[in-house]
């Protein structure tokens, strides 16, 4: 039973969107403004830096806190499926009507701490790609990419690199508008950085 309230609080954990909380504490409504997502790329490009940078923060940390809370209350592959919890709050937060971002800052958070080598290399990877390409959307493709072969090369197996594959597959389903704009030329880009 506890197994299963881990994984329940980590999907409510999830369900706190910064990308929601950070534009309404400045007056701002991100549903109704530019795309209508509530990621960091929106805020971004509607609010600026120092916004995004806050939902970047507090959508990573959430993921840090909730794989770290699971790990040291049960550990084993609950700790994982955590991780696909806390995504999935992300995703479809039962806070804010289940209309969520995509999911990859909560993603990389949750690597910190199940893999923090991996997870800084994906950090650092992600910010690499968005400064070359200014495409946040090719550097999260690119991350959920390489969260399975990362995870396996760190030694991971069995139904916790199961659950690595889940969130993996989550945040690529989420930005599937985002590949097709890519295969047409027709991504957006942050302009400003």
């Amino acid at each position: 039973m506890e197994h299963v309230a881990a994984v329940v609080l980590a999907y409510f954990l999830g369900s706190i969107d910064f990308g929601v909380i950070v534009p309404r504490a400045l007056g701002v409504d991100i549903y109704t403004t530019g795309s209508g997502n509530p990621g960091a790329s929106n805020v971004f490009r509607t609010m600026g830096k120092k916004a995004a940078g806050f939902v970047l923060l507090g959508d990573a940390f959430k993921g840090f806190v909730a794989v770290g809370a699971v790990e040291f209350w049960i550990g084993g592959a609950t700790t994982f499926a955590a991780g696909f919890a806390v995504v999935a709050g992300h995703v479809l937060p039962l806070f804010h009507r289940f209309r969520g971002g995509k999911g990859v800052a909560t993603a990389i958070g949750a690597a910190l701490w199940l893999e923090p080598i991996f997870g800084l290399l994906l950090a650092a990877g992600w910010v690499v790609v968005v400064l070359a390409t200014k495409k946040a959307s090719l550097a999260s493709i690119g991350a959920a990419l390489l969260y399975i072969p990362g995870f396996a090369i760190a030694g991971l197996r069995g139904a916790s690199l199961l659950w690595t594959a889940a969130i993996a597959g989550l945040v690529l389903v989420r930005h599937q508008s985002n590949i097709r704009r890519l295969l047409a030329g027709r991504e957006h880009r942050l302009e400003a950085l």
